[in-house]
């Protein structure tokens, strides 16, 4: 079918009985979808309550397609398939309203759920995938795909599965590319609709746009195997972990605030280029020509900590919607598919944190208010009749410009906005060289080389990093306050700032790390030292457990803890010394409750 029909009102549909506009949607391609400007493609999830368990029903998704519809959409992705009964609604109810509506055209990406072996454990095996569930979720794509083929014109094996910095739960491109090759088979058998299009969507670094690292024989044969490659793009994030491109510069110490505001984000927009280029040009030197889509990108609108106020000041309506605006007419203008994450708040992925940015990267928020992004829409009367939850569709701020102005937060002109960037370090000494000094000081209320003999500073400065976002790291003084996670896993680290190497600490290897502690959580941790990086391959993690139940137990006065790093390596012989990239880590390992962890007085001794 020429692509110039597809995703377009078919004018003639009116004339003809139902079953001729059901055949004629079943007869549009994901060839006929992908890269079509006509083809609005938006992330979906549509819970609306404080947990998955609560999956949305099929008239609150088609409360939500009716929606979308007016909003342009035609094509939806969604993220699992038998875990939650969200996608099979969500396809039911796609097909309930075009039975009411021969011209009603909505299509789906569905996501299958892709985890490793053990996921969300200690015992995580990324070699390996959960025979069990993995399975589960593809059959589940089959059955959907076979059962709703007017709907289902693509299927994701995985979502961020192959990316190192999912610790949890990735897997090596070889277990996503087994679920791939056994989809395109039963496609050649006649078990899966021939024109459904196989991918999986991951980050743009775990399809080769980034480290080497990831160039690896299984990656060169599952991008020949997929009929097109599904890479994320979030600059928004980076805004945080890799902040160079979003700081104002001197040149722009004149502009406005807003004028600021939108340089800033055209340089996210050109990051996400930059990373889309990437992408397609580590595809052909290995000579295939295959498409790039973009499988997820977004923009925050609200955070109370790494992107807001006291982070990088990414995350207000302004920018949110010049990002948006920027990316769709880049992706339209070059035959691009962008799937724009995401349609409406979803509150359940920080349920703890209510400014948390993951809540707010809808386009309409959870009381049916409309974004910057889409005011004019709801002005030109696109959603009139149109409710959710039985509450009507407006516009945030009342639709006062001069209001939404005023939320606009300024962008940094200084990289340590948050003092997460700890400068006193050691000049002399470079990334790598062995650490000869007895005493190794990270943060500390006292102790400084001046103060202490034999003592040194780290060889570069070091950083308090919270691992997606997941939990809250404040610096005060010379302590480390923790708000703890209360999703399925948290995590933060003091990391040496250095991409290739960490400090060499092997003569440490019998000596004593120190810390203070002190906190009211309940949850269980694990606390430590990493060596290697995952993006290599080779990171360990090395710790021991604080818990109620636990030899180490977290108490609310300080007390003072040193602890051989023989007993923190216990369970991991691979250790390097010679490669400390995280000085302390904290990995929340159950009974995540969001309350406080203090630390201070962190240090190596070699006795």
């Amino acid at each position: 079918m020429n692509r110039i029909f597809a995703c377009l009102s078919i004018l003639l549909s009116a004339f003809l009985p139902l079953v001729a506009a059901e055949s004629t949607f079943g007869d549009v391609t994901a060839s006929d979808i992908l890269g079509n400007p006509d083809c609005l493609a938006f992330s979906y999830g549509g819970y609306r309550g404080s947990t998955r368990d609560t999956v949305p029903s099929v008239d609150d998704l088609k409360e939500d397609l009716r929606i979308l519809s007016a909003m342009g959409v035609k094509l939806v992705r969604t993220y699992n398939t038998q875990q939650f009964k969200q996608a099979e609604n969500l396809l039911e109810a796609i097909d309930q309203l075009q039975k009411e509506d021969r011209d009603f055209e909505v299509y789906v990406m569905l996501g299958a759920w892709i985890d490793c072996q053990n996921a969300w454990t200690e015992k995580a095996d990324h070699d390996r995938g959960d025979v069990t569930n993995n399975q589960a979720e593809i059959d589940a794509a089959v059955a959907l795909a076979n059962r709703y083929p007017r709907s289902v014109k693509m299927i994701a094996v995985g979502n961020e599965a192959m990316v190192h910095w999912a610790t949890n739960y990735f897997v090596r491109p070889a277990v996503i590319l087994k679920w791939v090759n056994h989809l395109q088979q039963l496609k050649q058998n006649g078990k899966l609709p021939p024109g459904v299009w196989i991918t999986s969507s991951d980050n743009f670094a775990a399809w080769g746009g980034d480290s080497a690292d990831y160039h690896t024989p299984d990656l060169e044969k599952l991008i020949r195997a997929v009929d097109f490659v599904s890479m994320h793009t979030y600059p928004f994030h980076d805004t945080h972990y890799d902040s160079d491109f979003w700081i104002s510069p001197e040149t722009e110490a004149g502009l406005s605030a807003r004028a600021k505001a939108d340089a800033a984000v055209d340089r996210a927009i050109q990051r996400a280029q930059s990373q889309y280029q990437n992408v397609s040009a580590y595809i052909k030197t290995l000579g295939v020509d295959k498409p790039v889509h973009i499988g997820e990108t977004g923009w925050a609108s609200l955070c109370g900590e790494l992107y807001g106020a006291k982070g990088s000041q990414a995350a207000d309506e302004y920018k949110a919607k010049r990002f948006y605006d920027q990316m769709r007419a880049w992706t339209n203008d070059n035959g691009i598919s962008c799937f724009y994450f995401e349609a409406f708040d979803e509150k359940w992925k920080d349920l703890g944190n209510a400014e948390g940015s993951e809540n707010h990267f809808g386009m309409i928020d959870l009381d049916g208010r409309v974004k910057y992004a889409m005011w004019d829409l709801v002005a030109s009367g696109a959603f009139d009749g149109l409710t959710r939850g039985g509450k009507p569709i407006t516009q945030t701020f009342g639709g006062d410009e001069s209001k939404l102005l005023d939320s606009l937060l300024p962008v940094p002109a200084d990289g340590n906005w948050d003092g997460t960037v700890l400068t006193n370090v050691n000049s002399n000494r470079r990334i790598g060289d062995v650490v000869s000094e007895k005493n190794y000081i990270v943060l500390h209320s006292s102790m400084t080389p001046e103060t202490v003999a034999d003592s040194t500073l780290p060889s570069q400065p070091v950083k308090l990093n919270v691992w997606e976002g997941t939990c809250e790291v404040e610096p005060v003084d010379s302590e480390m306050h923790i708000r703890t996670g209360t999703g399925a896993w948290w995590g933060c680290a003091i990391e040496i700032q250095s991409e290739n190497k960490g400090e060499n600490l092997s003569r440490f290897r019998d000596g004593k790390l120190h810390f203070d502690i002190k906190g009211d959580t309940k949850s269980t941790f694990a606390s430590g030292f990493q060596t290697g990086r995952y993006a290599a391959g080779n990171q360990t993690d090395n710790a021991i457990t604080f818990g109620p139940n636990e030899k180490y137990q977290l108490t609310k006065e300080w007390k003072s803890w040193s602890i051989p790093l023989s007993e923190l390596t216990e369970s991991s012989p691979d250790a390097n010394f010679e490669n400390v990239t995280s000085l302390l880590f904290l990995k929340g390992k159950g009974e995540f409750d969001g309350k406080q962890i203090q630390l201070r007085n962190v240090r190596y001794s070699t006795e």
